[in-house]
């Protein structure tokens, strides 16, 4: 049975009041909330439907057309070949999403349980696609490391997920006020032997909060799109290969407090780790942020106008992490033994 509960970790924070008159504008930014704690699959039962549930057909279905393109790499986007940490502690989220099979990349972070992820929060909690009727999302499984439809490390269902109550507002509408939230925690199951993630995978990445959104960053994600049609259908593009963009962040104009590196991942690379500080020896470094959605700059980081005009570039952005939001979620996540 799926059930969920609120969870309050700030003293003097109060929920969000549903229907509120006295709620502030939508365009307001809220004050911080409570973390909301979901529990997916517990039971042995539950944990078998989950991984019953994603057959290799259904995975096969979330997977692009390939194409007969040449490889084409750069720093806006390229195969992550290294077999070092990425290769290990980032994989795919597969989830269904208002009955639809989707997926998105989480990564595994350092935590004393050993069985945590960082994703987005719009992987965890949606809404439809009119920005109503908010769900959590369900058959919940995490594949680090996934590759060409195999699981390297096995396959881990999720137990518990943990989003703030601001994020279950969510709209659609005002990604100034909601942007900032979307970002989740999931504590997944020991495998069917027993073993935690890290005991598996062997290493964790570190998480990095109230780090500077601007410098050298580093993007991983499944993506099953590229904006780029050189590199359509190419298997880092179609969700079989993890991908990954480098380069200078920047905040995303008109955007607060969401940051990213241009890159050409489309939808799949939601949740993917930034990352500073990577290590090129052991792909260790402090995830700073996540991806979750595209945003076009111009010259002197102007806001372009629709369409993607010449001379615009497409970064790949999401929040930046803070103690505030993130440490919250983190400590709450952490705290599931």
């Amino acid at each position: 049975m799926m059930t969920t509960k609120l969870r309050s970790l700030v003293m003097g924070c109060a929920a969000l009041a549903t229907g509120a008159s006295t709620a502030a504008p939508a365009t307001a930014e809220p004050a911080p909330a409570p973390v909301v704690e979901h529990r997916m699959a517990t039971s042995a039962a539950e944990q078998r439907a989950v991984q019953d549930y994603w057959t290799p057909e259904r995975i096969a279905a979330l997977t692009g057309t390939p194409s007969d393109n040449p490889p084409v790499a750069g720093p806006d986007g390229a195969p992550w070949t290294s077999g070092n940490a990425p290769s290990r502690n980032v994989g795919r989220l597969f989830f269904t999403d208002h009955g639809e099979d989707a997926s998105c990349t989480a990564t595994v972070v350092e935590a004393d349980n050993r069985s945590t992820i960082v994703t987005a929060g719009h992987c965890v909690h949606n809404t439809d696609l009119l920005g109503e009727d908010g769900r959590w999302t369900e058959h919940v499984l995490f594949i680090p490391g996934y590759r060409d439809g195999k699981a390297p490390f096995g396959r881990f269902t999720g137990r518990v997920g943990f989003a703030d109550e601001t994020w279950l507002h969510n709209d659609q509408q005002h990604g100034e006020v909601y942007g900032p939230h979307d970002q989740a925690f999931v504590v997944l199951n020991p495998d069917e032997r027993g073993r935690r993630p890290v005991d598996v995978i062997g290493v964790a990445q570190r998480i990095g909060f109230d780090e500077p959104g601007a410098g050298a960053a580093t993007s991983f994600g499944y993506p099953r799109a590229s904006s780029d049609p050189a590199r359509d259908g190419l298997p880092e593009y179609i969700g079989e290969r993890l991908a990954h963009c480098w380069g200078t962040a920047a905040e995303a104009p008109g955007a607060p407090g969401r940051w990213g590196v241009p890159c050409t991942m489309g939808g799949g690379a939601s949740g993917g780790p930034r990352i500073s500080g990577l290590s090129p020896e052991t792909g260790v470094g402090a995830v700073v942020g996540i991806n979750t959605e595209s945003a076009f700059r111009g010259g002197a980081g102007t806001a372009c106008p629709p369409g993607e005009p010449a001379g615009c570039t497409r970064y790949l952005v999401g929040p930046r992490f803070t103690t505030e939001i993130t440490g919250q979620l983190y400590r709450a996540a952490e705290r599931i033994g």
